[in-house]
């Protein structure tokens, strides 16, 4: 499944509920299924890259320095 724009986070979860309530319904062929699921995993796989970015962008916001003031550090989504 390649992207030629990133998703955001909203829409990588709207795609991926689809995607569950598709397969909950239980009425697709067994080839679909699979697909589906594996079009799943890759939009859960985002979402928790997207959260995981998020969450280290709190934690560096959050910092405060020796003067109260509150200190931000420079995101490097290179580890990401």
């Amino acid at each position: 499944m390649a992207k030629s724009k990133e998703l955001s986070f909203e829409d990588e979860l709207k795609k991926l509920e689809a995607i569950v309530e598709s397969l909950e319904a239980g009425n697709v062929p067994l080839a679909t299924l699979v697909e589906r699921y594996e079009a799943g995993m890759l939009h859960l796989k985002h979402c928790q890259q997207k959260l995981a970015e998020a969450e280290l962008r709190i934690e560096q916001l959050r910092s405060v320095g020796e003067d109260g003031e509150a200190v931000s550090e420079a995101f490097d989504d290179s580890d990401a």
